[in-house]
């Protein structure tokens, strides 16, 4: 056989790739594009101005202000916890250390709306802890802390499992040589293993902030909707299309999707600027 017509058995015919490229480039237009495109398109429908203008109503501002404010809140918690949780799991042999990791997981098998119910039951009016807490002036459900908790349970395992496998596979060596000459348990964190896993907490994060922004089912059940006070941008999306008021509902959808692409451009900056660093840390 010539070497012009010889081909590894791992290598893709020139056809074959085509195909393979052109079947993700049309896979990812009709899922990811087209949508994105008619969302952009719905809102500017009535002119630029129409769409600016629906931005201006009291009500909208309020969803976004609170959208942002949750996420501000419950990003940061979910990023302490995330990480304490990864090194918990990586850094200390224990018995339940398997059972520990489906909890973390549960948020992503659990339905939403299902996770909100269950808030509700919990902190509700009609339960013993919730009445207690409405008594004393500090609601749960249907109010700013019943939704940030909502946020939290679903956005909860994307930090910590974006930093377990990463500090499996690092192990304890470097830990373990810095507290054998002396540093404490507080700078061991700081300087050796914070600035190993700030990569993948920094993902973690991003993902983290663009699901809780995002987050509809869990959010819907707890808040009540309720305009101006509760109601997220998902929320008020959904009010507003189902109320016949199409250009401010897709002009909504089209801050939410800015904020996620928002997100998007940021994670890529960062990766250009740090590509040595990126590199590095993928070897390890």
């Amino acid at each position: 056989m010539s070497d012009a017509t010889f081909r590894p058995a791992t290598q893709e015919t020139p056809l074959a790739r085509r195909i393979l490229i052109g079947l993700a480039v049309a896979g990812l237009a009709i899922l990811v594009l087209a949508p994105l495109v008619a969302v952009f398109v719905e809102a500017l429908r009535d002119g630029v101005m129409a769409s600016l203008e629906s931005l201006t109503h009291k009500d909208a501002w309020a969803a976004i202000k609170l959208t942002l404010t949750i996420a501000a809140i419950s990003v940061p918690l979910n990023a302490i916890f995330g990480v304490a949780a990864a090194w918990f799991i990586t850094k200390f042999d224990f018995r339940g250390k398997a059972f520990l990791i489906t909890l973390i997981d549960l948020p992503f098998s659990v339905s939403p709306v299902v996770a909100g119910l269950c808030i509700v039951l919990t902190f509700g009016a009609n339960s013993a802890i919730g009445a207690w807490l409405v008594d004393q002036g500090y609601p749960i459900v249907f109010a700013m802390p019943g939704i940030i908790l909502a946020t939290m349970f679903v956005t909860f395992p994307f930090v910590a499992r974006e930093l377990i496998p990463v500090m499996i596979e690092q192990g304890r060596a470097e830990e373990e040589a810095a507290l054998t000459l002396g540093a404490g348990g507080w700078r061991v964190f700081w300087t050796v293993t914070l600035p190993n896993i700030r990569w993948a907490l920094l993902y973690g994060v991003l993902l983290c902030n663009a699901r809780a922004m995002g987050e509809f089912g869990a959010v819907a059940v707890v808040s009540g909707k309720i305009r101006g006070e509760t109601a997220t941008i998902p929320t008020t999306i959904e009010m507003l299309y189902q109320e016949y008021l199409s250009v401010a509902a897709f002009t909504l959808a089209a801050v939410l999707a800015l904020l996620a692409l928002l997100t998007l451009v940021l994670k890529t900056l960062l990766e250009m600027r740090h590509a040595d660093q990126l590199a590095a840390t993928h070897r390890h």
